[in-house]
Parts: C-alpha cells; sequence; structure tokens
C-alpha cells in the first residue's frame, strides 16, 4: 500500500516521465497517414494510399524542425519518431507496392516487397546509430522517405496519367521498389539538405525561383515529385560514379 510519504517521493519521477506534446503531435499526425495508406492500399484505393504517404513524409519533416525550435527534443521523441518512420515508410510502401502491382507476380513479388520492407528497418537502426558520427551534411544510403517516395510517387503518378494498363509496368514497379530497397542500405552518399539555411539572406531572384517552383508544384504535383525524387535517386549513384572517375584519372 501507498503511503502519503511515497506517493510524494514518486511524483517528480512521474513529472519526469512526461513527454513533450507538440512535435509529438506532428509524429502522430504522421504515423496515422502511414496507417490510413495501409488501410487504403488493402482496400485498392492506391492513389489514396500514395497521397498519404507524401503527407506523412511532411509531416515527418516538420515534427525535427518543431522540436528544435520549441526546444522540445527528447529521447523518446527520437525513438517514436524511428517507430512512425518504419510503419510509414517501410511498411506502408511495400504493401501498397504488393497490392499494386507486385502481388500478381508470384514469390518473386512478395519477396521484393519484403526486401524493401527489411531495407527500410536496417536503413532506420543504422542511421539511429550513426547519430553524431556521420557527417551531417550527407547521409548513408538514401533516405527512407525518400525511397518512399519513389514507390509511392510511381503508383500515383500511374493513377494520375493512367498508365495502370501498361504491360511492362509491373515490372516497373518491381524494379522501383527494389531500387529504392536496395539504395536504403547502400554505402552510397546522398545529400541530406541539412547545409539549406532559411534564416540566412539571399538575392531577390532567390525568391522568384521558389513562387515558380510552387506554381510547377501546384500545377502538377504528381510529376513534379516524382521527377524530384528520382532524380534524388539517381544523385547518389552519378556522384559516386563521379568519384570513382576522379580517382582513376589522378596519377598515382
Amino acid at each position: 500500500m501507498q503511503t502519503p510519504d511515497t506517493l510524494g517521493r514518486e511524483k517528480p519521477t512521474l513529472r519526469r516521465q512526461g513527454i513533450y506534446l507538440l512535435p509529438n503531435l506532428f509524429t502522430l499526425a504522421a504515423l496515422f497517414a502511414g496507417f490510413y495508406a495501409v488501410v487504403q492500399g488493402m482496400n485498392k484505393n492506391f492513389e489514396y494510399a500514395a497521397v498519404a504517404i507524401f503527407v506523412a513524409m511532411i509531416l515527418d519533416g516538420m515534427d525535427g524542425r518543431v522540436a528544435r525550435l520549441t526546444h522540445s527534443q527528447s529521447a523518446f521523441g527520437a525513438e517514436f519518431d524511428s517507430l512512425s518512420d518504419m510503419v510509414s515508410f517501410g511498411v506502408a510502401p511495400a504493401l501498397v507496392a504488393y497490392e499494386w502491382m507486385l502481388t500478381g507476380m508470384g514469390k518473386l513479388g512478395w519477396m521484393v516487397a519484403f526486401i524493401y520492407c527489411a531495407a527500410a528497418a536496417l536503413r532506420l537502426a543504422r542511421f539511429n546509430t550513426m547519430i553524431g558520427i556521420a557527417d551531417k551534411r550527407w547521409f548513408i544510403g538514401m533516405p527512407s522517405p525518400a525511397a518512399a517516395a519513389l514507390v509511392a510517387g510511381l503508383v500515383w503518378i500511374c493513377h494520375e496519367y493512367g498508365y495502370n494498363d501498361l504491360a511492362i509496368l509491373p515490372w516497373v514497379a518491381l524494379g522501383f521498389t527494389a531500387f529504392a530497397g536496395v539504395s536504403m542500405v547502400t554505402n552510397v552518399r546522398f545529400w541530406s539538405f541539412k547545409e539549406l539555411h532559411v534564416r540566412r539572406k539571399v538575392p531577390f531572384v532567390a525568391l522568384l525561383l521558389v513562387l515558380l517552383a510552387i506554381l510547377v508544384l501546384a500545377s502538377k504535383p504528381a510529376l513534379v515529385l516524382f521527377g524530384f525524387f528520382v532524380c534524388y535517386g539517381a544523385s547518389g549513384y552519378v556522384m559516386a560514379l563521379w568519384e570513382m572517375l576522379g580517382r582513376r584519372r589522378r596519377p598515382a
């Protein structure tokens, strides 16, 4: 039986176990978007599922920034974010890809879907162990949100422009899913965009370029987002090939 004295001593412990509400609300919303993508994928509403994955990506990018701006970073938030990422960018894209095009490819289809899912888990685990060690300018391996965007973007653009009846599409989906999965666990470096500082002064023309990008994105969101992440997915390999060729040209 707890006495008043023991209850009084436990109060500080209970207070220390509290969590920061604001950043974890964004993480919870990202988790909901990932879960919603899974549900819509099971219900064959693949376009809704793809859009939900992109919504999860936006929310995932906001929770860390909100935590830093409000000085509410915590170990709980970091763990919660990783678990949310696993659902939104690991399980959801794999299930959506499988239900969309890979289910008709037999064992090969579910094996590739599982490879993607396992690669996302490995990518997140490796990222968590490298915090504070790796160069912040680069990601080692493609980040899981970008990999999810490759898979979800393909689904979205095919529904947007009516490509679902292409005979070769199951193999394209297989290739994109496998590429996204393998890219997450490679040692290829991808730019992290952490060198961009919005608080710095920029030329006036930069604002016009941002305005133009927003207009293009608003007019063709599926095409623009898919094209951007295809270029981002290729950028790491292009840079790695360029560096390899540069080393070969140097005199011994």
